[in-house]
């Protein structure tokens, strides 16, 4: 048997004073959620950094390790789409 230990964020901040407490890269006010955004919507990581010149490499690293580990842990029931007849 393997032992896995926690995951642990080091550039990922949560403060109620920073975005209304969502989740930040390095207690900055840039939301995670808007990272992950700009990936899914098809931004290599390249163009996040050339635009974002303050984020480093690291910061999109653990942005994807974060979205991976809620990922793991939330659980939703999907129901097929209702079409119009």
């Amino acid at each position: 048997m393997r032992y896995v230990s926690p995951m642990t964020f080091s550039r990922i901040t949560i403060d109620p004073a920073v975005c209304t407490g969502k989740p930040c890269i390095r207690g900055m006010r840039f939301p995670v959620a808007r990272l992950l955004g700009l990936l899914a919507a098809g931004e290599t990581r390249e163009s996040v950094l050339n635009d974002y010149p303050y984020l480093e490499r690291e910061d999109i690293d653990e942005a994807l390790r974060y979205a991976a580990f809620l990922a793991e842990d939330e659980s939703v029931e999907l129901h097929p789409a209702v079409t119009a007849k």
